[in-house]
């Protein structure tokens, strides 16, 4: 029989279900995959309930219901100063990642050249290559996560169609300073190429630091779309609802192709993110505060126990080097033995570069801190547990 695609079968299964059915299978605690365990607020709960009642859940408009528009358009004046025209310049999607897949189907055309910065969340690859662009890989790296200027402008051609940029960034929980999109910016305009965003953890930004949307720099709002996630911002994950924003000509182009995708989303998820967007600044500074207090629980118990943990400025994830406590084996076999004998499960790190634990970083470990406190505390006495024992 004829094969199927051969890009997108090539990647088998992901390393998040492989390590989340390890977790179930050995009733570990799963600090891999990045959901917190409680559901968002009960205010935006309760309006989709009554969206779902009291309003029509038949197809919404393809470009998402005017309220979520408006309200998108809102945030980004209220936190980034950004002026827009909702009816041109937003779209809703079925998520940050259609949203990503969207980008990408409308505005490549095969044999562009996208740059990509690893380690880079697992969808961006299969994606760009079922586009038919070309990837050019930067690395940055751990402990410092520097940006290597050199390498990235190598990266940029002629033939570059775009950046995709994650800031704050999953897995390594780095925030791009000014300094450093500002350069990014220089590339983006010396090469005439557009810039994706990803910037779904936008509110999850600590230790005093500031989230910069590339696409308040200079020259950058013609040329950026920026891609924000109901899912991270108010902690409904399963929600799937997406909310973009750019320049009229790319947001035009990403909705050609979105309408081939998921074409809408669920019109009282939509109403409920709208309401959740209007939600006053104390919000947004509370679940900044929370997460950042989580990240400091699970930083101090983790160094206590051994690890030595990088710094987490921005997202709900960290990363951890675990050759401290004596292992010499890879990320991917450290992670299926921690999750099997101590009952906590992470993630390896190298999965996040496409050289895999042959990358050279394939000692380190992500974990999520989303959770509960009482999670979070018991799953380090297992750990304390686990490696006092052995």
């Amino acid at each position: 029989m004829k094969e199927a695609n051969s890009i997108l079968t090539g990647y088998g299964t992901t390393i998040f279900t492989v390590m989340s059915a390890l977790a179930v299978e050995h009733n570990a605690i799963n600090l891999g995959q990045g959901f917190p365990d409680t559901d968002g607020p009960l205010d935006i709960l309760t309006e989709a309930m009554l969206a779902t009642k009291n309003q029509s859940n038949q197809y919404p408009p393809m470009m998402g219901i005017p309220e979520l528009r408006q309200a998108a358009a809102a945030h980004s004046k209220i936190f980034y100063d950004i002026d827009l025209d909702w009816e041109s310049q937003t779209i809703v999607t079925s998520g940050a990642t259609e949203a990503i897949a969207a980008c990408l189907f409308g505005l490549i055309e095969p044999g562009d050249e996208v740059v990509l910065i690893e380690p880079l969340y697992d969808c961006y690859l299969p994606i760009v290559r079922r586009a038919g662009a070309i990837p050019k890989l930067v690395r940055i790296a751990p402990p410092d996560w520097d940006l290597p200027y050199e390498e990235l402008e190598a990266a940029f051609s002629e033939k570059t169609k775009l950046i995709l940029l994650n800031t704050p960034t999953n897995p390594a929980a780095k925030v791009y300073t000014i300094e450093e999109l500002e350069f990014i910016a220089g590339l983006i305009k010396k090469h005439d190429a557009y810039a994706i965003c990803d910037e779904v953890y936008e509110h999850l930004v600590y230790d005093g630091r500031q989230h910069v949307p590339l696409i308040t720099l200079p020259g950058m709002a013609e040329r950026c779309i920026r891609i924000s996630s109901a899912g991270k911002t108010f902690s409904m994950t399963g929600w799937k609802v997406g909310y973009s924003v750019g320049a009229a000509k790319l947001i035009n182009a990403v909705s050609k192709a979105h309408q081939f995708l998921t074409f809408t989303t669920p019109p009282n998820l939509q109403k409920a993110v709208a309401f959740g967007l209007k939600k006053d600044m104390d919000y947004f500074k509370g679940l900044r505060g929370e997460m950042e207090s989580k990240r400091d629980r699970l930083s101090k118990g983790l160094a206590s126990i051994g690890f030595e943990v990088m710094d987490s400025q921005g997202t709900y994830f960290l990363a951890a080097d675990f050759r401290p406590l004596g292992f010499d084996c890879d990320d991917v076999k450290f992670c299926k033995d921690l999750t099997k004998d101590s009952g906590v499960a992470a993630v390896p790190f190298s999965a996040f570069y496409q050289a895999g634990t042959d990358s050279g970083v394939n000692h380190f470990v992500r974990f999520c801190y989303c959770k509960q406190d009482h999670i979070i505390d018991t799953a380090l006495e297992r750990l304390s547990d686990y490696f006092n024992r052995i």
